[in-house]
């Protein structure tokens, strides 16, 4: 059935897909599915946003281009993902699902951010642009609401080096060891994810996939 609009609610913590992904000798990004580990959970959300979304809209299927309205409720204010990377991961479940043809109907979006710390989850709204519109309207705060204030990021890549590479500091520096097997690793055989938090080696990384 195709109509011009849909609501999806998915419960649970958003993820975004960046903090999941492996890389090969190549530097090509990969998300693996039956490691048996951590990274296989971005996955299994996928999944589960691809099975609410058919089952909260069953036998539509949405053709035109599209006004999305994004909802995200996080457990905290102070951890969770960037909301602007939020997106991509959702709409990747949703155009798994079969509602819409390719994320690209994505017109316009609006994506504000929540914080429910009992029932963290996403409500979208897709709107078809046959039949609405999005109007734009910023207005000045009366009276002036408090500032959410936010600090750099840390600096990831300098924690990144000093897992790999051994630092000399008068002790003898183990190795790093491969998070799968446990076996210590060289330095031409590491591959790293999770911004460098997760490394394995390549035989691990070869299985993931086979």
């Amino acid at each position: 059935m195709d109509k011009s609009y849909a609501k999806i609610i998915v419960k649970g913590s958003p993820i975004t897909k960046s903090n999941f992904k492996l890389f090969n000798v190549k530097g090509r990004a990969i998300l693996p599915y039956n490691s048996g580990k951590y990274h296989d959970r971005y996955a299994v959300y996928e999944e589960q946003i691809a099975y609410e979304c058919r089952s909260q809209n069953p036998g539509t299927v949405i053709s035109e281009s599209l006004i999305a309205i994004l909802k995200v409720y996080y457990k905290s204010r102070k951890r969770h993902p960037d909301t602007s990377n939020i997106t991509k991961s959702i709409f990747d479940g949703i155009e798994k699902s079969g509602l819409i043809i390719n994320d690209a109907q994505i017109r316009k979006i609006v994506t504000e951010e929540f914080y429910d710390r009992e029932n963290p989850r996403f409500e979208l709204e897709l709107f078809g642009e046959s039949y609405y519109n999005l109007k734009y309207i910023v207005s000045r705060n009366d009276p002036i609401k408090e500032k959410i204030n936010y600090s750099p990021p840390p600096n990831r890549k300098k924690i990144h080096k000093s897992i790999v590479k051994p630092q000399n500091c008068g002790k003898k520096s183990s190795s790093p060891k491969c998070q799968i097997c446990g076996k210590p690793l060289q330095r031409d055989e590491i591959i790293s994810a999770n911004n460098g938090k997760t490394l394995i080696c390549k035989d691990c990384f070869n299985k993931l996939f086979k």
